[in-house]
């Protein structure tokens, strides 16, 4: 079954049937698919507005171009996803608890995104924008950052050693989240 320009205003599918199908430039606004199973499910080019998404499983869910805003998003487990053409942006949503490991997300937008206790480990974020993002306990192990930009994002904990963090952009007031590992003190006073 094929959805093509559909908009789902409202659903409550854990109460409505949802059909496991191809989405394409479907829009989903203010729906409810927490403990939803989207597996096997396709969504391309598809927009998720103030929509609940919380522990959705995802076993071979393919994301081509989405854009999830303003969603709550607990605990998903990205690296069950199809990684063919993985690739969506992410603005003012809750991510906490969720999962990339290995997943290739070069270029991807991160914006005013709560990301505490995220899985990045082993993860490829080549080039990705993080913008005003919380990285409250968030797990960045075997990591790729290169070219990546922090800027504007805090309480992440990166360590270099054990990261690849080339030509990274970082601001000086929240370096000391490169130096964790090493246990000192960082005075911001002269």
């Amino acid at each position: 079954m094929v959805f093509i320009n559909q908009v789902f205003t409202k659903e409550y599918f854990r109460e409505t049937v949802f059909s496991k199908a191809e989405y394409e430039n479907c829009s989903f606004k203010n729906c409810d698919f927490s403990n939803l199973d989207f597996s096997g499910c396709t969504f391309i080019d598809c927009v998720f507005t103030g929509c609940n998404l919380s522990l959705c499983k995802l076993n071979k869910t393919v994301f081509r171009e989405v854009k999830f805003s303003e969603c709550k998003m607990l605990g998903l487990q990205f690296q069950n996803c199809n990684e063919f053409g993985l690739s969506f942006t992410v603005e003012a949503c809750v991510m906490d608890h969720s999962s990339f490991y290995r997943r290739k997300l070069k270029n991807t937008l991160f914006k005013n995104t709560q990301l505490a206790e995220v899985d990045f480990a082993s993860c490829d974020l080549t080039g990705s924008l993080f913008d005003n993002c919380d990285f409250r306990n968030a797990i960045f192990e075997n990591s790729v950052l290169e070219k990546a930009d922090f800027r504007t994002s805090y309480n992440y904990i990166i360590d270099p050693e054990t990261n690849r963090i080339k030509r990274a952009k970082f601001s000086l007031s929240q370096v000391a989240g490169l130096l964790t590992r090493y246990d000192i003190e960082i005075d911001g006073t002269n």
